[in-house]
């Protein structure tokens, strides 16, 4: 009986020494495999204004994200314009590797890609939603990937400003007439319509647009919407304020990747970086809808802005014009006639249900 007493407690000792070593090999294999680790520093730059409302904001709460959900494994420091690179140079910075990723807009590199416009805003377009869903649903997000590649950059959808205001002028606009000679900072396809009616579109970053407002430089801009209209001060240089929207029914916004940068990261850290995009691209949204019509009043009661409308002859000129130029851009560059026809066929099917839908229900409400 002692010698069976003593085999059962030398078996039980040997189990509890091995389930030890194996508890120990477990825990010493895992704490080699975090400390192995390897973690990663980005660069962001922006063309907006470090932490401006919305804009600025958005790439900063993707960071954020993507540090919180790597556990510090990807940190990404982000650069508003000027601060590394012109806001006009984001594009070329993330092509060429000087930094990792970029957030900015697609209308801003027509000069390189002369459809990319479509992704960001057609004048009499799709609205921020309709947008959303040909890009990731329609197959808008592969074409912008394709166009994108052969300068090296992966873009993905991040954030849209939803429907943007005709902007802020100087002077009454009561006919086409009007808008000849005027100097108006607009970007894009919209610029381009402008430019046909007769208008001097100018291109500049929301910084330099107070300022040349202000001292003359330009008689008009438009900017986005009265959330960030109001913190730009427009209402201090320009008296008219249009809220007819035309140019950018809904503005999509880019995250723009190094494809080389990316691609050296581990899966789990490209598929955070995917799934932080879409997360950030739907909130800004979310953000303009719910700070928009605050703004507005404030405008209106506190800073006695005077909200206009453009008649509805001056939007027939400025639709007209649309026509004119897409129908010329469609037939100079092969790759802008692909998009617009998937765009357009996008927009025709989503225009027919939303009018059966959305435009009735808001009609009755």
């Amino acid at each position: 009986m002692q010698r069976i007493l003593s085999y059962f407690f030398s078996s039980i000792l040997l189990v509890v020494l091995l389930a030890g070593c194996g508890e120990q090999a477990t825990t010493t294999a895992s704490s080699s495999s975090v400390a192995t680790q390897q973690t990663f520093q980005w660069k962001m730059v922006t063309s907006w204004p470090k932490n401006f409302p919305g804009l600025g904001v958005a790439p900063e709460k993707f960071a954020a994200m993507v540090g919180e959900m790597s556990d510090g494994r990807l940190t990404i420091q982000v650069y508003g314009a000027g601060e590394l690179v012109p806001g006009f140079e984001v594009f070329d910075a993330v092509s060429q590797g000087t930094v990792q990723m970029g957030h900015s807009g697609s209308y801003y590199w027509k000069g390189k890609i002369p459809a990319s416009p479509i992704f960001g805003a057609i004048p009499f377009g799709m609205t921020a939603t309709e947008l959303n869903a040909w890009l990731h649903h329609g197959g808008g997000l592969e074409l912008w990937q394709e166009l994108y590649k052969p300068f090296g950059i992966i873009p993905l959808a991040g954030g849209n400003s939803g429907a943007q205001f005709a902007g802020w002028f100087k002077k009454e606009i009561n006919s086409m007439a009007d808008l000849e000679g005027l100097k108006m900072r607009i970007p894009g396809l919209g610029g381009e319509v402008l430019k046909r009616a007769g208008a001097i579109p100018v291109t500049l970053t929301g910084g330099e647009i107070f300022s040349s407002l202000q001292s003359g430089a330009i008689d008009a801009t438009e900017w986005v919407g009265p959330y960030n209209d109001l913190a730009f001060g427009f209402y201090q240089a320009a008296e008219y304020y249009y809220s007819s929207i035309w140019h950018e029914p809904g503005t999509g916004l880019e995250f723009l990747i190094n494809e080389k940068a990316l691609s050296a990261l581990p899966k789990d850290l490209q598929k955070i970086i995917e799934v932080a995009a879409r997360a950030v691209n739907e909130d800004t949204l979310d953000e303009y809808n719910a700070r928009n019509n605050a703004a507005m009043q404030t405008l209106i009661e506190k800073h006695n802005v005077q909200m206009r409308t453009l008649p509805e002859s001056v939007l027939a000129g400025l639709k007209a014009h649309t026509d004119e130029v897409i129908n010329e851009q469609v037939a100079a560059d092969k790759d802008f006639a692909r998009v617009w026809q998937s765009y357009s066929e996008f927009m025709a099917s989503i225009r027919q249900y939303h009018d059966t839908t959305l435009k009735q229900y808001l009609n009755n409400r």
